[in-house]
């Protein structure tokens, strides 16, 4: 079993350190709000006070956090990750960052001797706990193949998708079409349910067919009542789309879909729904399309 260590035990961290002390690995975790962990270590996780702690008691170290200056501020300072890195140790970052931000750091990893791979995922919390998750992994293939084993006691498949920042292109790839479906799932239920055809009855045939992603399967209901607790809120998956804008400018593709439901998120932040699934498209279409969201 390894010693692992965790930076960022929030909804997919802290799911993801369960799982690794179910798989009998050993685990030392750090997260800013050490109140968030405590039902990690009674499960008996170690717990450290900094990123740094965290990189002098493990040989791996994963983490995920929210955005590229989190994971600048975990990497950076005395208290940063960098500082503790040690010859042969490995950092998998599954953070959703830009894949710039990505490789500046892998440089300076490398200078101490270790070496680094993105690795975000695609799934959420409930792909999760079902051992559905599929890893995306850029980086060296033989850093790749030492961490494989690990990284398939978290998810179903990893695929390694080539050099250090790749595994962030795939996994942004992803992200754009998620609230791009959810918006055109929506469009569809709107267009039926004014038509005459009850809500349920349009969720379930629309969740159960051709156009029925694992995403729309898992998030269908989400119309009829959205989850008390995000799976994914507006304001991360808008970062998301907005790193996805800034790749399609920069790469001459041009992004229509993404750029339209981009609008729609910033609809529902100004509607006060930031912190709700970004599923709340639904809602923001609806009261444009005048039925009551949650009828």
């Amino acid at each position: 079993m390894a010693n692992i260590g965790y930076i960022g035990l929030g909804a997919m961290g802290s799911q993801m350190v369960d799982r690794l002390l179910e798989k009998g690995h050993a685990v030392t975790g750090y997260n800013r709000t050490r109140s968030k962990a405590e039902w990690l270590i009674e499960k008996r996780m170690q717990w450290a006070d900094s990123p740094r702690e965290v990189g002098q008691a493990a040989d791996v170290i994963l983490s995920m956090v929210s955005n590229d200056a989190a994971l600048l501020d975990v990497a950076e300072g005395p208290q940063g990750l960098l500082a503790a890195l040690k010859p042969n140790q490995l950092w998998v970052d599954m953070s959703t960052v830009s894949a710039a931000t990505a490789r500046s750091l892998v440089a300076r990893v490398r200078e101490k001797g270790a070496d680094m791979v993105d690795a975000p995922v695609s799934g959420s919390t409930v792909t999760l706990k079902k051992g559905d998750l599929l890893i995306m992994v850029g980086g060296r293939p033989e850093t790749f193949e030492r961490l494989k084993p690990l990284l398939l006691d978290i998810g179903r498949k990893v695929i390694h998708v080539g050099d250090n920042g790749n595994g962030l292109i795939c996994k942004i790839a992803t992200n754009l079409s998620l609230a791009v479906q959810m918006l055109a799932y929506s469009e569809g239920i709107l267009l039926a349910e004014k038509s005459g055809i009850p809500r349920e009855v349009a969720v379930e045939v629309l969740s159960n067919g051709v156009i029925a992603s694992p995403m729309v399967q898992y998030r269908s209901t989400f119309v009829m009542k959205l989850p008390d607790e995000a799976l994914f809120n507006v304001n991360m998956q808008q970062k998301d789309m907005l790193l996805a804008l800034e790749m399609g400018r920069k790469l001459d593709v041009p992004l229509p879909t993404t750029a339209v439901t981009n609008e729609f998120l910033t609809a529902a932040r100004g509607m006060g729904f930031a912190d709700k699934d970004f599923a709340v498209v639904f809602n923001v279409l609806a009261k444009m399309a005048g039925v009551d969201p949650a009828k």
